[in-house]
């Protein structure tokens, strides 16, 4: 059995970190009127997937030699992103108490996955 890298530690934390929170059950949240008018939850949502990409960059970057080929592999980090917030959505509509699908989160989601991308693209793929 291969041992896990040490670089995909702090990806794999968040991931389970990222999971336990997309899953909490609605009544968890507090319901503060001021934190909806300045659209806190999505700002969460865009922190979390930037982060989460970025990790999962930064671990695939200790495995991949080519440039070109990091690329690719950053853009796919960013849409398996995407596409785990849009299962995690279903999650939470289908199983998690008190909770929604919600087509905000999903464009949070979005822009965080794309801004960990950038970020990635910018500081470990240069041209």
């Amino acid at each position: 059995m291969k041992k896990i890298r040490p670089s995909f530690i702090p990806a794999i934390g968040w991931l389970i970190l990222a999971t336990i929170l997309l899953t909490l059950p609605g009544s968890s949240f507090p319901k503060e009127d001021w934190l909806g008018k300045i659209w806190f939850d999505k700002w969460v949502h865009i922190g979390m997937f930037a982060i989460m990409t970025f990790l999962w960059c930064w671990a695939f970057l200790r495995i991949e030699e080519d440039r070109a080929a990091l690329k690719k592999v950053f853009i796919l980090i960013a849409v398996l992103g995407l596409l785990y917030g849009v299962g995690m959505e279903f999650v939470q509509k289908f199983y998690i108490p008190n909770r929604s699908f919600d087509l905000g989160d999903i464009a949070a989601d979005a822009a965080g996955s794309a801004l960990g991308l950038l970020f990635s693209l910018r500081r470990y793929v240069k041209k």
